[in-house]
């Protein structure tokens, strides 16, 4: 079943809820993700389920807040969410099967990890997912649909903590400061160690840098310290 919501981009945050709760819906879950465009670090989703009369104040698109506010953010999304599910892809499954359909995968694990059965589920982007739930995929729904905002804080927190947990492994690459985005010391650490076992080889600013350090004749990768 497709639902079509449409709303002004400066309606509430609530207007895909209500609208989908005049219908009879009641456990709607928003789904976003994080980590389409990084060279390195896995893509992950989150689905969060709110409850019917919620008060998130500051809650929108994770791309216009504060790494701290992020944080707190997360926090009480977790505190007052019925239900939220993470989904992970890592970047050999991205490059085995593309970033579009790792998406997709990312996605449906955060569903399926849900300790609730949604009946709608709100996709940041024009998007349906191969679940038998109805759906609704809204563009630039982290700004239009409260429980998509909620979803990219807990995505975008989940992948910022885990890339800090691998510059420890990898700390050539910075991944504490560029989070597997393709930074200018991000680059120039690719040119110098080549990839490692992080790095999304299907990628074309991976894929340079690979092919430049083989035919200089060194071994790429490196070992974690």
């Amino acid at each position: 079943m497709q639902l079509r919501l449409f709303v002004p981009p400066t309606a509430d945050l609530l207007c895909f809820e209500w609208r989908a709760r005049r219908r009879g819906f009641q456990r709607i879950a928003g789904i976003d993700e994080v980590g389409r465009g990084p060279l390195a670090g896995p893509v992950v989703a989150a689905a969060v389920i709110l409850p019917a009369e919620v008060v998130l104040a500051g809650v929108r698109d994770s791309k216009q807040l504060s790494p701290s506010r992020r944080e707190v953010l997360a926090q009480q999304i977790q505190a007052t969410a019925l239900a939220v599910g993470i989904g992970s892809v890592d970047a050999a499954t991205i490059d085995r099967v593309n970033i579009l359909q790792a998406t997709f995968l990312a996605m449906r694990q955060a569903v399926a990890a849900l300790s609730l059965q949604p009946d709608l589920l709100l996709i940041d982007g024009p998007y349906r997912l191969p679940l038998p739930i109805a759906q609704s995929g809204i563009r630039q729904g982290d700004q239009k649909s409260l429980s998509i905002a909620a979803a990219s804080i807990v995505a975008k927190v989940t992948r910022d903590r885990l890339m800090r947990a691998y510059h420890e492994l990898y700390p050539v690459y910075a991944f504490a400061a560029n989070m597997g985005y393709g930074t200018r010391v991000h680059r120039e650490a690719l040119q110098r160690f080549g990839p490692c076992p992080l790095h999304r080889r299907s990628f074309r600013g991976v894929v340079v840098t690979a092919a430049a350090k083989e035919a200089g004749n060194d071994q790429p990768g490196l070992e974690p310290n």
